[in-house]
């Protein structure tokens, strides 16, 4: 018997009831954001040096960090695509999680190990190239695991929130605070220098104490890495894409504009651009100029503290080592005041607005910086630099402006994937893609940074 026409369309017209996601479930799927963020925390505070007690200059560390934005500019957006596509039966985002989780621990034993294998290689005396090569080839298999892991966790938050915006917003707090607890462990582990002691057997004949607590941080990093990474992936609870009716029909309606069902994944990617409004694209823009000014913070943060405020140098002396540990100090601190804006920032973002709240951060942001060229202008004619450890004061001064950055911080973590999440969702787009896409406005300004300064070696 045929249904008639009306009844017919108001069946298909039905609204379907999408459970929302407990915040139990997104608090231990987000977990995993600390296990990588105690691998960052530890490549921040302690590889920059590293390279250079290797006997790389401190010019040409800006080429070894080069791999973080190239990596970032291709495997994001191709493993977001790649996981919006995924057919997987555990799902399409937590075979990517996985894969990106074993290849951080793989990575980190290369880089913890990068001396002694060097030395099994035939390294002697100051100049290890061995060394230097498989930390760098190390150091690149980490870049690319870290951008293959962290594209495919906010695109999963933005699929089990949906279009709940609100739990969106709460998803991505989520993710930015347990960032500030992998940022806390991850510096405090920095900041501590007796691991050696703990784990003797991390000393040996071509790995010295900083070696050795480096090498120890990491074997730290695998475990925390392990446990975070089976938590989130228990808690996922991924359909298979062909069970996802909702992610099918986006895709019919993004595939439908092509004939070629098969299209070249970079002109797919830069085809996304076309569907783009006006705010996607002030997003985009506001987070390049955002991590124009990250990035060099980020990469030289315990440096600075070495060699601006206690005027030492790698492997002269303890004044740098002394910096460099302070540094990890500060960033600790910085990352408690992540965690407290991670946690208020829902409450900030309902009573005043997700883009006003972006917009104060990065004023406050761009203070924090102007403090930090009037401290190291200051410390240069105090004229201790060379001579004494710097006075207190301006130890304060430092630590005080590291610690107020985990504000700005916290809301670069949060506010702009939230955002994107929301705009690009009516378009029918990818969230896989789609994070890639934003991963592109943090990337290529690093990528600027970092040509610049290969420029001025």
């Amino acid at each position: 018997m045929a249904i008639p026409q009306a009844e017919s369309h108001r069946a298909r017209a039905k609204p379907t009831v999408v459970r929302r996601v407990p915040l139990r479930q997104l608090l231990r799927v987000t977990s995993i954001a600390g296990g990588i963020q105690f691998g960052w925390a530890l490549q921040l505070s302690l590889l920059t040096p590293y390279v250079q007690e290797l006997g790389i200059p401190h010019a040409w560390a800006s080429v070894i960090w080069l791999c973080g934005p190239l990596s970032g500019l291709v495997v994001q957006p191709l493993v977001g695509h790649m996981s919006d596509r995924c057919t997987s039966r555990f799902g399409r985002r937590r075979p990517f999680i996985l894969s990106g989780a074993c290849l951080i621990c793989l990575a980190v034993l290369i880089i913890g190990h990068s001396a002694d294998i060097g030395w099994l290689l035939g390294d002697r005396g100051n100049t290890r190239p061995r060394a230097i090569g498989v930390f760098v080839f190390g150091f690149w298999i980490l870049d690319v695991a870290n951008n293959m892991t962290q594209g495919p966790c906010r695109a999963l938050l933005a699929d089990l929130t949906g279009k709940d915006h609100r739990r969106t917003r709460v998803a991505n707090a989520y993710f930015s605070l347990f960032m500030a607890v992998g940022n806390i462990l991850g510096f405090a582990t920095g900041a501590f220098s007796n691991w050696f002691k703990v784990f003797p057997f991390t000393v040996t004949s071509a790995c010295n104490i900083d070696c050795a607590n480096l090498k120890s941080a990491f074997y730290l990093d695998i475990v925390f890495m392990v446990i975070t990474a089976y938590l989130s992936i228990k808690a996922a609870q991924e359909s298979p894409l062909h069970l996802s009716d909702r992610f099918t029909s986006t895709t019919e309606d993004v595939s439908g504009q092509s004939s070629h069902a098969q299209e070249a994944f970079l002109w797919e990617l830069f085809g996304t651009f076309r569907y783009f409004p006006w705010p996607v694209w002030t997003i985009l823009l506001v987070t390049a100029l955002n991590w124009i000014g990250w990035f060099p913070f980020l990469l030289f943060d315990t440096d600075w503290m070495g060699r601006e405020i206690y005027g030492g140098k790698p492997n002269e002396g303890q004044n740098y080592n002394i910096g460099v540990r302070t540094g990890a100090f500060a960033l600790m601190l910085n990352s408690v005041f992540l965690g407290i804006t991670s946690v208020l920032m829902e409450k900030l973002c309902s009573k005043w607005g997700a883009g006003f709240i972006w917009g104060i951060s990065n004023i406050l942001m761009a203070l924090c910086f102007l403090a930090m060229l009037i401290t190291s202008y200051v410390a240069k004619h105090v004229g201790y630099l060379g001579l004494d450890l710097p006075p207190h004061g301006i130890v304060i001064a430092a630590i005080v402006i590291f610690a107020v950055l985990g504000v700005p911080l916290a809301i670069t973590y949060s506010v702009p994937y939230a955002l994107i999440s929301s705009r690009i969702e009516p378009l029918g787009l990818g969230q896989g893609l789609s994070m890639g896409v934003l991963n592109l406005a943090i990337v290529i300004p690093q990528e600027a940074g970092s040509v610049l300064d290969c420029m001025n070696l």
